[in-house]
């Protein structure tokens, strides 16, 4: 088992209109011995923006802004910005987040060359309904029932809508180009999958409509374990390492409870993508009493990592209400996750 610190509670909401229902899943970046968090701000009626502060080292507020730094602005975000995860390609910012219009997730992108300013692209999911995503997926190959399943309750109410599309979440950038492509994760229910592509003009309905036929090529991590059992999701965007990419990312199971939010870990090959190792455990869950009470509760939701002397510090959303930090040694984990190699590539649909 790794050994894993918690630190505690490092944002709680305000007073403020834009962030006083609740401060949950932040991203993050380091900038020399600083962090940009950019975090999911909640209002009264359950309306999200973006807001932001700046920490000295990993654990130390030192700046934090009085309104948000990104705002719903179009029609397709008007019930809120959520989730963000950040990364730096090259010399720019790319800052995704969920554009949620009170019907439909999708993913989104901004960026920026500064870490404060940023200039909406737009969404970058597909735009697709969940009768012809189903239709699309099972052209080539069986797909886990999953994916039906999950989505039902976009399929029921489509017949009352023109607009409504198949929930695709949870986006984030690799950190840099593989194979000459910019790879992003993202999150259609069960699994975790990758889209690589060569500019961001690419991703037409077209390119789209073809990704979902080979759907199943496209799943880098899906549920395995128990804590596994419901569902999984992105965390926090990759992290390069000799072993390979770094994913922390989060786990659902269902109990008598209801969902327990888990961190947990694998190890994505350089090139490839495909998975070496993962945690056959959550990394950490949902144990202290403002974990597991809160707007959401039994949620430790993973989204922001940055790296302090060979300490990777993993800033998580506490029961939907709350930011805090948890971190551990990160030559342990990959040690760790080194003894649990994926041997082989059997089917397996829990």
């Amino acid at each position: 088992m790794v050994n894993v610190t918690k630190h505690g509670i490092l944002l709680e909401k305000t007073k403020l209109g834009f962030e006083n229902e609740g401060v949950l899943n932040p991203a993050a970046i380091r900038d020399g011995e600083y962090v940009h968090l950019y975090y999911r701000a909640v209002s009264k009626g359950n309306y999200s923006t973006v807001g932001y502060c700046k920490l000295k080292g990993p654990l130390t507020v030192e700046e934090r802004m009085d309104s948000p730094i990104i705002f719903p602005q179009a029609k397709n975000e008007i019930h809120g910005v959520e989730d963000p995860r950040i990364c730096k390609i090259d010399d720019q910012y790319y800052l995704t987040y969920t554009a949620y219009d009170g019907e439909n997730a999708l993913g989104a992108l901004a960026l920026s060359e500064d870490a404060k300013n940023f200039r909406k692209w737009g969404i970058i999911t597909a735009q697709i309904s969940y009768m012809e995503f189903i239709h699309l997926a099972k052209l080539r190959k069986k797909i886990n029932p999953k994916y039906e399943r999950m989505n039902e309750q976009v399929r029921i109410h489509e017949h009352m809508h023109d607009k409504l599309f198949l929930w695709d979440k949870n986006v984030m950038f690799f950190p840099r180009r593989i194979d000459g492509k910019l790879c992003m994760l993202h999150r259609i229910k069960p699994d975790i999958q990758v889209v690589r592509f060569d500019k961001l003009e690419d991703l037409t309905d077209q390119f789209w409509q073809n990704y979902f036929i080979h759907l199943r090529e496209n799943i880098v991590i899906d549920c395995r374990y128990d804590h596994e059992s419901s569902y999984v999701g992105g965390g926090a965007p990759p992290i390069e390492t000799e072993q390979g990419w770094l994913i922390i990312y989060h786990s659902v199971r269902d109990t008598v409870k209801g969902y327990v939010y888990s961190a947990c870990a694998a190890l994505l090959d350089l090139e490839t993508l495909h998975e070496i190792a993962r945690l056959p455990y959550p990394l950490f869950q949902p144990d202290l009493d403002w974990e597991l009470k809160g707007y959401v509760n039994n949620v430790c939701f993973p989204s922001g990592t940055v790296i302090f002397d060979n300490t990777l510090y993993i800033y998580y959303g506490a029961a939907d209400k709350r930011v805090a930090c948890a971190s551990v040694d990160l030559t342990e984990l990959l040690n760790e996750l080194m003894l649990n190699v994926k041997h082989h590539d059997k089917e397996q649909f829990i």
